[in-house]
């Protein structure tokens, strides 16, 4: 058995990886702010069912805050096999209009775990980052040598800044780093900000759906539960490594309208409107490297993920119906 900190634990993937390592037999300390950078009530439903399972811990806290370096919680003095770092602030339109508070939370708070790593000798950090880091032209499939020096929004920016850190602390201080950069995750309880929740919503309540560009850009979509796999496998020592999760299996937003009316038996009614210049017209990821140092391949596809997502849609419809999808 094994203790970790998994900071972002209400989030949509630090819930799940937390749920997995406690069902591995570990125990997990989860952080969480718990902000409203989308509708509290999905963090606040992720968390009750944490709080409900034998060997977890909460501490509400905000990991940009220097102060939690040296606040007495139960983080301090406490010794940690890993520091799982999923806690950030997600959204490439939003850090736009916002650059600072990702700078806040990316950047900043990542050093603050790294500092705490440094100062209670965890030897193994694992860094959530993005696709969106790979800029606005790569080959595709996208490997991790793909140039990350080129990030098209602040959001991608404050990731690289935080895997360069990771780099220093691996360097200096022999933390052992695995960055793990997500392509486009979705699932049940998945964040309501993102295409798949919004399209779900909107196709069963019967609300126009609003499409940036003419929906032919694409996504390559993972499910939740192979993310999490993935960087629970990510745990084991690698030195300093960048992998790829995701993106397997790439759809057109058109074509995943297509699919969640097949999935639902309801019509969308489509609402087409300029494209953002913050959004990638594509991502698709080279998940060669996961596979030979992680043994990691996705197991859920596509059709089966978001028949998930919609079963859970239903089952939760009194209040998920409400959840504000902006």
């Amino acid at each position: 058995m094994s203790h970790y900190l998994v900071t972002g634990a209400a989030g949509f993937i630090g819930a799940r990886t937390s749920t997995m390592l406690i069902e591995q037999g570990h125990t997990v300390v989860g952080i969480d702010n718990m902000n409203d950078a989308y509708d509290p009530r999905m963090k606040e439903y992720r968390l009750k069912k944490l709080q409900a399972l034998q060997g977890f811990e909460f501490v509400r806290d905000d990991i940009s805050d220097k102060g939690i370096i040296h606040r007495q919680s139960a983080i301090v003095n406490r010794q940690f096999d890993g520091v799982i770092n999923l806690a950030a602030r997600a959204g490439v339109r939003f850090s736009v209009e916002n650059p600072w508070v990702f700078l806040e939370s990316n950047t900043m708070g990542t050093l603050n775990m790294l500092e705490i790593c440094h100062q209670h000798g965890c030897k193994k950090f694992i860094l959530a980052s993005t696709s969106s880091i790979y800029g606005e032209n790569p080959i595709y499939p996208t490997p991790e040598t793909a140039s990350s020096s080129e990030p098209m929004q602040p959001y991608a920016a404050s990731k690289k800044g935080a895997e360069v850190l990771a780099h220093s602390y691996h360097h200096l201080h022999d933390i052992d780093v695995t960055v793990v950069r997500y392509f486009t995750v979705y699932g049940p309880a998945g964040r309501p900000d993102l295409a798949i929740f919004r399209f779900v919503q909107w196709i069963i309540e019967g609300q126009p759906i609003r499409i940036n560009g003419d929906g032919n850009q694409s996504r390559g979509f993972t499910y939740v539960d192979d993310i999490a796999r993935g960087t629970i496998a990510a745990l084991k020592p690698l030195g300093y490594e960048v992998i790829n999760l995701g993106g397997h299996e790439v759809i057109s937003i058109n074509g995943l309208v297509t699919l969640i009316e097949e999935l639902t038996g309801k019509k969308a009614n489509i609402q087409y409107g300029p494209p953002n210049l913050a959004d990638m017209f594509m991502n698709q990821a080279d998940v060669t490297k996961a596979r030979e140092m992680l043994g990691w391949n996705p197991q859920v596809n596509l059709r089966a993920g978001i028949k998930n997502l919609i079963d859970w849609y239903y089952t939760e419809r009194t209040w998920a119906k409400d959840v504000l999808t902006p």
